[in-house]
């Protein structure tokens, strides 16, 4: 049995009012939950407490964050999520500090981490169309890809020895929204990309 933890970490604001977000929350509530996984959901923005949040990361199997994309990261209230919940854990729950030792104060840095390859999946929504990314021709990103402005939160993952599984985006939410194809495309993403090696999750 697998226990999956979802960290919906939208803030409500002018544009959005997270419907869109807690709608692939709740499709991949369902999913999991009809192969038989354990599914716990943490809406950042409705308050949390840190040492359950804590818990909660170590009694899952694999995590999702869901996330709108706000100026080119993460919703404000999911960064002070990070900050405080993993913070906290870095006395060795979630990492043991910034994984150097006394003795070798220049190796190791960000190799403490404690979740032992737990896997993780950024699925996110944008107003930036696809085209924007991996092209060189397009003047803002100049090339770079979703998972390159991910960077960050790929990084603070790997500090806690957590693993990427592949990234999901819904581009163009906005302005020119395919919702539905968005949603069938989140699917198959789940079943092909998110689930595979997952052997306690039936396919």
């Amino acid at each position: 049995m697998k226990n999956v933890l979802i960290l919906n970490g939208h803030q409500p604001g002018p544009f959005a009012n997270g419907d869109l977000n807690q709608a692939f929350v709740a499709r991949a509530q369902t999913l999991l939950r009809d192969r038989g996984a354990q599914v716990e959901v943490t809406k950042v923005s409705d308050g949390f407490d840190i040492e359950t949040e804590i818990d909660r990361h170590l009694w899952a199997d694999a995590l999702i964050f869901q996330f709108p994309v706000n100026w080119m990261g993460l919703p404000w209230v999911f960064k002070k999520y990070m900050d405080e919940v993993y913070t906290a854990g870095m006395d060795g729950r979630l990492a043991h500090g910034d994984g150097r030792r006394s003795d070798a104060p220049n190796q190791h840095y960000g190799m403490g981490g404690s979740l032992k390859g737990l896997p993780y999946m950024i699925s996110a929504t944008f107003n930036a169309p696809k085209s924007a990314f991996d092209d060189p021709a397009q003047p803002f990103f100049q090339g770079g890809s979703v998972d390159d402005l991910f960077r960050p939160i790929h990084l603070t993952m790997k500090f806690m020895d957590a693993r990427p599984r592949p990234t999901f985006a819904a581009h163009d939410v906005v302005k020119n929204p395919s919702i539905a194809d968005d949603f069938v495309r989140f699917d198959a993403h789940l079943s092909n990309q998110f689930f595979k090696d997952l052997p306690d999750v039936a396919a």
